[in-house]
């Protein structure tokens, strides 16, 4: 869905440096009909598999598009109570929703009770003794699945790898069995599940598929000590290509691996794709504020810094970066770099790229999972607007920060 025309740089049927123009820059850029498609790949391959495919908050949680979302049926897989919030203003069912991760406070248990959410994807035993306490007041059962760590090596960058026994994510599987039956002294949960998730941005589909024999072992040998297991929750980590000669995994390809595994034994089936869903529908919009060269090196000093996007210099992860209009200007090698005051703050390094000239417009490619999420005002500046495109039409989901902004809530 992005492409150019005549030169210039579409999203859809809007050209990006029109939405640059008028919104300003930088700017994140979202492609509503790339999200759609992602998500219907994995809802359209599970086919008659009873099933849930709860979108995963953490990776882009702009109202816009969980309300998208929400539309299209999907649930959503939440890590904190800001989250539920988030997804509860946009429109989605709590009911859809699955509340993971490591470190849930009373406070936030005790929302998603209130709220009706269909299960937490429970870490530790004292996780589990947390929820039975709580829901005893409100004179409710909770639903629950333990994450159980497989360890299987996911392959990934270490800082999203969570399927290792080293790692501080869920339960042994070895221990399982053990937890799942001292559970049962806990009268307001209800063991609906197992759940697992190794890792993100995967790249090879056979660790998943590991992971998910090891799970389904489980579920039997519960079920065999009167368990009624009825639902598994696979996770998510389905990679994207950031780089031009990468090759993703194909969503229907992979889905369809999984499912062949699951049919016929009982059970309704939970993933939870982020990256995969929204990673390659948005990019971030950036103009050339100056070149700039060194005795070795040739800078490109771009307007939108590591407080936009920071994966660069948090994972040295690499995003394509390419023209908003092409001009046949012989490439450059260059490192492109924003405004902030660290040497950290970098784009790219040694790229060839797109003789770009100072009040050119850039785009930041495969920016829309964990870009603005993990945005910041560091060095007290504003957050990027983002903008929904869909069609030949765009609007604004987020308004870009103000410098009142900066200081809301703060006392002098």
């Amino acid at each position: 869905m992005f492409h150019y025309s005549n030169q210039d740089l579409y999203c859809e049927n809007v050209p990006l440096a029109d939405i640059a123009r008028q919104a300003g820059t930088p700017a994140y850029v979202y492609s509503s009909a790339i999200i759609l498609e992602n998500y219907r790949a994995y809802d359209e391959a599970l086919g008659a598999l009873p099933h849930t495919v709860c979108y995963a908050v953490k990776a882009n949680s702009s109202l816009g598009i969980l309300a998208l979302l929400a539309k299209a049926g999907a649930g959503f897989d939440i890590v904190s109570g800001g989250e539920l919030y988030r997804v509860m203003r946009a429109g989605g069912d709590p009911a859809k929703v699955v509340f993971s991760g490591v470190g849930k406070t009373a406070g936030e248990v005790d929302y998603a009770l209130e709220s009706g959410i269909h299960m937490f994807n429970c870490e530790s035993e004292p996780e589990l003794a947390l929820i039975d306490a709580l829901a005893a007041r409100r004179g409710v059962k909770a639903g629950f699945a333990i994450r159980v760590n497989p360890d299987v090596d996911a392959s990934t960058h270490p800082y999203i790898s969570t399927g290792l026994r080293e790692h501080k994510f869920g339960i042994d599987i070895a221990d399982a069995e053990a937890v799942y039956e001292r559970a049962r002294d806990l009268p307001n949960l209800t063991a609906e599940g197992v759940s697992c998730h190794i890792g993100s941005q995967l790249m090879d589909t056979n660790p998943i598929l590991e992971a998910t024999e090891r799970v389904l072992a489980l579920v039997e040998r519960l079920r065999a000590k009167g368990f009624a297991i009825g639902q598994i929750d696979l996770g998510g980590g389905l990679g994207v290509a950031y780089q031009a000669h990468e090759q993703a995994p194909e969503i229907r390809g992979f889905v369809a691996q999984v499912r062949a595994r699951l049919e016929g034994r009982g059970l309704r089936v939970t993933i939870e794709p982020g990256r995969s869903i929204v990673g390659r529908a948005g990019v971030l919009l950036t103009r050339v504020l100056y070149r700039k060269k060194s005795a070795e090196k040739e800078f490109v000093v771009v307007d939108a810094a590591m407080n936009d996007l920071i994966r660069p210099s948090l994972y040295r992860s690499h995003h394509e970066i390419i023209p908003l209009r092409k001009t046949g200007r012989p490439e450059i090698v260059a490192d492109v770099v924003g405004p902030v005051c660290e040497t950290g703050d970098f784009l790219a390094r040694g790229r060839n790229m797109a003789n770009a000239a100072p009040g050119d417009y850039l785009a930041v490619e495969t920016a829309g999972a964990y870009g603005f999420v993990q945005s910041s005002n560091y060095n007290s500046r504003p957050r990027a607007p983002e903008i929904l495109v869909e069609g030949d039409t765009f609007r604004t989901i987020r308004a870009r920060e103000t410098y009142a902004d900066l200081v809301r809530g703060e006392v002098k």
